[in-house]
Parts: structure tokens; C-alpha cells; sequence
């Protein structure tokens, strides 16, 4: 699915949307250049259970977690990683099934993804719009 975006407002709203569909054991990987929209998306998804005044980039903590009334999400930067053995060494795996994840870089870790996942790339068009594709692997299912 091709989605375009033409302000950070509709990138936040297109992460609302998605939250709606979140549960635990959704793993959303997002990838694409710096500033394409990445936390953007992800400000979206938790802007929708109330924590958009806790959001913060896990970029230098690897991991931020937010809990909501139903449902616990773990948000990682995994771009400072060295491989996939230092994600497994942060016990990055066991977050998987406590509830949904959202893994900024996550292309550098998919290999050891569990089967069922969505991926979301996005690019950066110009200063304010941005080209998403979402694709879904194995029995992962979004709209």
C-alpha cells in the first residue's frame, strides 16, 4: 500500500490510524532517511492512547517504553546498534510479545524479526511531503 503525506500533521494523523489497529505482539518496523517522518509517525501512534506529552527519540536509550490503559508499547532506535547480537544482548526479543513495538532502523535488525510484521518505509519528497509504503509480512495485517 502506497500512502502520500503532505504535512507533518498528516503523517501524525496517518500514526492515529494505525494505532487504532495496534495489539500486543505488533511489531512495526519503520525505515527511511533521516528526517522522513519516522517519529512523526510514531508521535501519531502515541498521540492516539493519550502519551504524546511523554514521547522522546530512544536514540541515545535504545528503548523508551509507554504504557496505555490496554496496551503496552516499547518504541526503539536500534541505528546505533552495531548488529543483531547486540540487539538479542539488550533482551530486545522478549519485548516482542509484551505488547506492540514500533523499531525505528528496523531494517538493520529484520533478519531476526519474528515472521509477522509490518513494514513502513517512508521518503522524504520535498520539505513537507513525504512518499509511505507499508508492507505486511506473513499473517500481519493493517486497514
Amino acid at each position: 500500500m502506497r500512502i502520500q503525506s503532505n504535512s507533518e500533521q498528516e503523517t501524525i494523523m496517518l500514526g492515529k490510524k494505525i494505532a487504532k489497529q495496534l495489539k500486543k505482539g505488533t511489531i512495526i518496523v519503520l525505515s527511511g532517511e533521516l528526517g522522513s517522518g519516522k517519529t512523526k509517525l510514531t508521535e501519531g501512534i502515541l498521540t492516539y492512547f493519550g502519551l504524546q506529552d511523554e514521547i522522546s527519540s530512544p536514540t541515545f536509550t535504545i528503548i523508551n517504553e509507554y504504557y496505555a490503559k490496554d496496551i503496552n508499547i516499547y518504541h526503539f532506535d536500534v541505528y546505533r546498534l552495531a548488529d543483531a547480537d547486540e540487539f538479542f544482548a539488550i533482551g530486545g526479543e522478549e519485548y516482542f510479545e509484551k505488547g506492540a513495538c514500533i523499531i525505528e532502523w528496523g531494517e538493520l535488525i529484520e533478519d531476526i524479526l519474528p515472521r509477522d510484521y509490518i513494514k513502513i518505509h517512508l521518503t522524504r519528497v520535498n520539505e513537507s511531503s513525504r512518499n509511505i509504503e507499508i508492507t505486511c509480512f506473513g499473517d500481519a495485517k493493517l486497514f
